[in-house]
């Protein structure tokens, strides 16, 4: 699939990790500069949005609802508060009004046709099963036991694909990198040991994998073709979730996500209510308004 033709391909690292701020400790002491995302004068994807998803591999029938649920929920206003709708709203601040997403079109690839180790090229090749029209987004979704180039160094990628439309990929971690790519649902593989979370779906991969598709939507919403919004140099940038790594609640600091909501049947955390009821944990957003991260508990 051809890039856009006046940027190269956005490809970022989300890797959850911790943030590199000052300890708790010391925060009393030191006061904090306001974070800003600088407008770069390029186009954002604005108004009605189509979001084509692509599955690769075997997902369980469960696995695609919270994922379709999810998306979904972003433009589904009559949930509970705190919502994921109101989590995306965040995204009306940012130049040019709102990015309402709408799932359309899906394709399920269970016959592993390009083998189970996918090179950058073949991610392209999937998402260009669409003919994607300028101001959508193709979403490609590799399964647990599929190996992507890269992948555990980044949790997934964003880029511009047709000209005016963006192309995401998200993997499935919980069997190759769980602890990178799915804290706080699983044990850590760096810093501090804190006790993984209760998953709400379940699901450590799937609840993972919204946490990437969320951090990675609001960055192709925001910064989709290298020269939106962003931190940094264009070909690593801090973006709108990105630049807010590993805060989920109030009080966040490396190591524990914050301040969460905690279902009493199932112990499950989370911080937005969505579709059908379901629950999701969703990271802080950078709030053009404040210029800080804003979390939704």
């Amino acid at each position: 699939m051809a890039s856009h033709s006046l940027a190269l391909p956005l490809f970022f690292f989300i890797v959850i990790l911790f943030s590199s701020s000052i300890s708790s400790s010391s925060a009393a002491l030191v006061q904090q500069q306001p974070l800003v995302l600088k407008y770069h004068n390029g186009a954002l994807l604005k108004g009605n949005i189509t979001v084509d998803l692509v599955w690769y591999g075997r997902f369980s029938p469960t696995q695609r609802s919270v994922i379709v649920d999810f998306i979904r929920s972003l433009g589904y206003p009559r949930a509970a508060t705190p919502s994921a709708a109101s989590w995306w709203r965040t995204t009306e601040k940012y130049k040019g009004g709102s990015s309402n997403l709408v799932v359309g079109r899906q394709a399920i690839h269970e016959a592993y046709t390009l083998g189970k180790s996918l090179k950058n090229r073949h991610l392209r090749a999937l998402a260009g099963k669409f003919n994607a029209a300028p101001g959508s987004i193709t979403v490609v979704l590799t399964a647990a036991d599929v190996a992507v180039e890269g992948f555990c160094m980044r949790c997934g990628t964003h880029g511009s694909a047709r000209p005016g439309s963006a192309f995401v990929w998200v993997g499935n971690s919980e069997t190759q990198c769980p602890g990178q790519c799915a804290w706080p649902f699983h044990q850590p593989m760096y810093g501090p040991q804190t006790p993984p979370l209760v998953a709400p779906s379940g699901d450590v991969g799937a609840d993972g994998m919204v946490i990437n598709l969320a951090t990675l939507l609001a960055g192709a919403v925001t910064n989709p073709f290298g020269n939106g919004y962003f931190q940094g140099p264009a070909e690593a940038p801090l973006e709108a979730v990105s630049a807010c790594t590993g805060i989920y609640g109030s009080g966040a600091y490396p190591g524990y996500p914050g301040q969460l909501l905690v279902d009493k049947a199932t112990g499950a955390s989370y911080n937005a209510h969505g579709l059908g009821g379901r629950q999701f944990l969703l990271p802080a957003m950078w709030d053009p308004a404040t210029s800080a991260c804003k979390t939704l508990v």
